[in-house]
């Protein structure tokens, strides 16, 4: 299996995980934030995401594609060979808020134009600072684009 398509089914697997106070805190939370080397507190949708392939990558013996990184945008600049246009399952999806802001998780399935996604740190109403693991529905153009792993 591609380490994405793994690293996907891991992150489908910690779907429901909650903070336990609402700053990004938490055993799980603080346990993805670790495996970019961050403490409680700080944003923790890329420290998901790295921690999901980090997983994928030591179950197939396989060194981690991604930057150990919190940061998205930082991310997207260190990994210009990843990334793609055309989004698949298992692929990571970026988004750029400005100002040094993004979010980060992974598509799950393309519909049309529109991608359903597992991500962390956000919340039924799509908040890039929500307080779980959840699925949702994005629109493939709010995507600054895709890492292919």
């Amino acid at each position: 299996m591609a380490i994405g398509l793994e690293a996907m089914q891991i992150a489908l697997s910690q779907e429901g995980v909650r903070e336990a106070t609402g700053k990004n805190d938490g055993p799980a939370v603080e346990k993805y934030l670790k495996s970019v080397g961050l403490p409680a507190g700080y944003s923790w949708c890329m420290a998901f995401v790295y921690w999901c392939v980090q997983q994928a990558a030591i179950a197939q013996k396989v060194a981690n594609p991604l930057k150990c990184t919190g940061g998205v945008l930082y991310q997207w600049n260190e990994r210009p060979g990843l990334r793609v246009q055309t989004p698949a399952a298992g692929d990571i999806f970026i988004m750029d808020y400005g100002k040094g802001a993004g979010h980060t998780g992974f598509v799950v399935a393309v519909r049309g134009d529109v991608i359903d996604t597992i991500e962390g740190n956000t919340n039924s109403g799509g908040s890039r600072e929500g307080d779980g693991v959840y699925r949702r529905t994005r629109k493939i153009a709010s995507m600054k684009g895709f890492l292919c792993i």
